[in-house]
């Protein structure tokens, strides 16, 4: 239970917690990861924040990723200066901006020491429409950690160490719970996106699946229609993340049973078990996000449907089509000492490009570990026979040259790719 007054410092881990007031939890963070962090690049921009007395702390995910022990690939950071404050501190110090389209939500990117910094004004959403927010700015920071999605993601940490957490995130992140700050139906009627992320972020931070809070099932249930109106190429960028995370079955799973499938363009009788079957083959194996995606489509028409409402990318389309056209007919050869050659032979008579990396997604759909292993390690042999050489025994017919060249890339193929130029073109007298 929290309480209004100071209580002793814990140390755990080598880190010290503190519990400061009601509504405020803090800890004292020195791990190495955190201090990676201060570059020349950030030392120089917190000089600068705090000679013009502004705060500045790092936020979102960086904190979230600093408190798992990770190493976070992104920092961003929020303060209490305007945009129009931060410019003026950049300019007169000589500090170049970049990138200046963030400024409209109180984004300023500075670039020093060849590093960008990232740096949003502390700000409340004054209206909201379910995909874009009208915002104020202020120096509160725990408004503005209200207006964020998850408590895990509501967090700073200031830049001596001090977390600042005003919503539980720690307690959260320590549990591997996935809550909505606040009450979940408004934090998602904000951005319904929100939606999406959550079943994301539940991939990369649960430990085990359907351990959700029934009232966050509730209100993405409530919501769900509101993702028709969100763009497909935001949809894809959180969906793709979360069939590569953990639990992508179930999440998926639970897409449909909350009427969320509809609204993003899955199928609407997409094969779930297929799913659970494949995911469980290649989780561990790196699959691409269609990859998964595929064992939902029943034809086709499904990928092309889904294309239409995402705007996925071409590759992303043809892969999606590959895996749906091949899953069943190319397979192992059960009755061949090689059973990976139907595999390399569809590779040697193929003229797609890429089609190596999308028979390795193909055995990582079919669960194929030791023949993904070693498709990953074959280089794909070079038909060592031209019609250059045929012509410059003679033959001059363009049809007759190209029977002659199938003929012999038959014989090679049946050789295993091991017989030579000189061996093939021998046979060629006798063709």
């Amino acid at each position: 239970m929290w309480r209004s007054v100071f209580l002793r410092p814990e140390v755990v881990n080598g880190i010290h917690l503190l519990w400061k007031t009601r509504s405020l939890f803090t800890m004292q963070l020195k791990t190495k990861e955190f201090q990676s962090l201060f570059t020349e690049g950030l030392k120089g921009i917190a000089e600068l924040f705090e000679k013009h007395r502004f705060e500045l702390r790092i936020a979102g995910g960086a904190v979230r990723d600093l408190l798992n022990g990770k190493q976070p690939q992104d920092v961003d950071f929020a303060t209490t200066a305007t945009p129009e404050e931060m410019k003026n501190m950049f300019q007169a110090a000589g500090i170049r901006m970049i990138n200046n389209k963030g400024e409209q939500h109180g984004t300023i990117t500075a670039r020093l020491h060849e590093q960008n910094f990232e740096v949003t004004t502390l700000r409340v959403d004054v209206v909201t429409d379910g995909r874009h927010a009208e915002v104020e700015f202020t120096t509160d920071w725990e408004k503005d950690a209200e207006r964020r999605d998850l408590t895990i993601n509501s967090m700073f940490l200031g830049l001596d160490g001090t977390l600042y957490d005003y919503f539980n995130g720690f307690e959260d992140l320590q549990n591997r719970k996935m809550r909505f700050v606040g009450s979940a139906a408004e934090r998602i009627q904000e951005d319904y996106l929100r939606i999406l992320r959550y079943f994301r972020f539940y991939g990369r931070i649960a430990e085990e699946p359907g351990d959700h809070e029934p009232e966050t099932l509730e209100a993405i249930k409530e919501n769900s229609k509101g993702l028709a109106a969100i763009s497909g190429e935001r949809i894809w960028m959180e969906l793709k993340k979360t069939l590569i995370g953990n639990h992508a079955a179930h999440l998926v799973s639970l897409m449909y049973d909350l009427d969320v499938a509809q609204y993003i363009g899955l199928p609407v009788n997409g094969s779930l078990e297929e799913l659970k079957r494949v995911w469980k083959n290649a989780q561990h194996r790196n699959p691409k996000p269609m990859t998964i995606l595929s064992a939902l489509f029943r034809g086709p028409d499904d990928v092309n449907k889904l294309d239409l409402k995402l705007k996925i990318s071409r590759e992303e389309k043809n892969l999606g089509l590959f895996l749906v056209k091949h899953r069943r007919d190319l397979r192992k050869a059960d009755d061949e000492a090689d059973s990976l050659k139907p595999f390399r032979d569809y590779i040697i008579d193929s003229r797609e490009p890429d089609v190596q990396s999308r028979i390795c997604e193909l055995l990582k759909y079919q669960g194929e570990e030791q023949l993904l292993a070693e498709m990953e390690k074959w280089s794909i042999p070079r038909f060592p026979v031209s019609g250059h050489d045929l012509r410059k025994m003679g033959i001059t017919s363009g049809k007759e040259i190209g029977t002659i060249l199938q003929t012999l890339r038959d014989l090679w193929k049946k050789s295993g790719y091991q017989i030579d130029k000189d061996e093939l073109l021998k046979d060629v007298k006798n063709l």
